[in-house]
């Protein structure tokens, strides 16, 4: 089995924000891999130039980078170009998945349910723009920087006396800021594994954090946290929101695997799409590696899986083809 995938870079580290993560989800997938008997080999592009990344002459490589330059199809660009196959979305995939308002978009243009915004522009966007933002999202709502993920960018705005702050916080992040509607509920996601018409969802996540509070803290290094897998949901309920997020995998054109993150609206059970990560978290508090667990197949197992996935043909064939 490990013979057919040959030398493979395991790509971790990079020059985002999410770099740590990044570190520690890519140390965990090498050594699953390694585990394997595979010929896994680590490389940080942030220390390595790409001529150095094409000398290695790899197979093929498992990104396990997250945020700008490995998870926004910069990178996939540069490896389609070197002809190294790799996980994950494609290039148009990547880069519309990275982005949380084109991500919104696009889903909206497929009829999928998402909560109503209003994009800031963080260099323009007046006093006058921002105190209208509460009138009309309501309060609290939450802003956004939409290219950062890991909770990095982000603040819930409770008053409208919050409002300069917070648009403050994310604008140091960002050229936009997304201003979201709040959708007060339970909070959800669910992995995607595959493409098209055989993308599969595993079961789904529950995240039940400190007060509500799913920041970087709580989300890496807390075990305050509390992770319901499978969700306590009805079988209606739950068949409907992992067909949503397979909708929502095919409608931005991802492929490999991907996780789909869900707010469940309090007052009537209503899924709400918030965001997709194409190239997520493989840390020991991850939410992929939970949800695979539960399907009984294990961290390493699970590595192999994605890592078979790499594939530059199905990039080329499916990528912005959406089901």
């Amino acid at each position: 089995m490990t013979s057919e995938f040959g030398k493979v870079g395991v790509l971790f580290g990079g020059r985002s924000a999410e770099r740590e993560v990044s570190l520690m989800s890519g140390g965990g997938v090498l050594a699953a891999l390694q585990s394997k008997g595979i010929d896994a080999h680590g490389f940080d592009p942030a220390q390595r130039s790409l001529a150095e990344l094409a000398a290695e002459k790899f197979d093929r490589v498992f990104i396990a980078l997250h945020g700008r330059y490995g998870e926004d199809g910069t990178l996939q660009g540069a490896l389609e170009q070197l002809g190294i196959p790799y996980t994950g979305s494609g290039v148009m995939g990547s880069s519309i998945g990275m982005d949380k308002v084109m991500s919104k978009r696009i889903w909206l243009s497929h009829g999928l349910p998402t909560p109503r915004f209003i994009v800031l522009d963080s260099k323009t966007a007046s006093v006058e723009e921002l105190r209208k933002v509460p009138d009309e999202l309501g309060l609290p709502l939450m802003l956004k920087a939409p290219h950062e993920g890991s909770t990095i960018g982000i603040s819930k705005v409770t008053s409208a006396a919050d409002m300069q702050g917070g648009f403050e916080l994310c604008a140091k992040y960002d050229e936009v800021v997304l201003a979201e509607e709040f959708i007060a509920g339970r909070e959800l996601t669910v992995p995607v594994l595959g493409a098209g018409r055989n993308a599969r969802a595993l079961p789904i996540v529950e995240i039940r954090a400190p007060q509500g509070n799913y920041d970087y803290q709580n989300k890496y290094f807390s075990d305050d946290t509390q992770y319901l897998c499978p969700a306590p949901l009805d079988d209606a309920l739950t068949q409907k929101i992992q067909t949503l997020a397979v909708r929502a995998f095919n409608a931005i054109g991802c492929t490999g695997w991907a996780r789909v993150d869900f707010m469940l609206r309090a007052t009537d059970n209503a899924p709400y799409l918030l965001e997709i990560n194409t190239s997520p978290g493989m840390t020991g508090h991850s939410l992929v590696p939970m949800s695979a667990k539960a399907a009984g197949v294990s961290y390493e197992d699970l590595c192999v899986e994605i890592l078979r996935s790499a594939d530059l043909d199905l990039h080329s064939s499916k990528d912005w083809k959406p089901v």
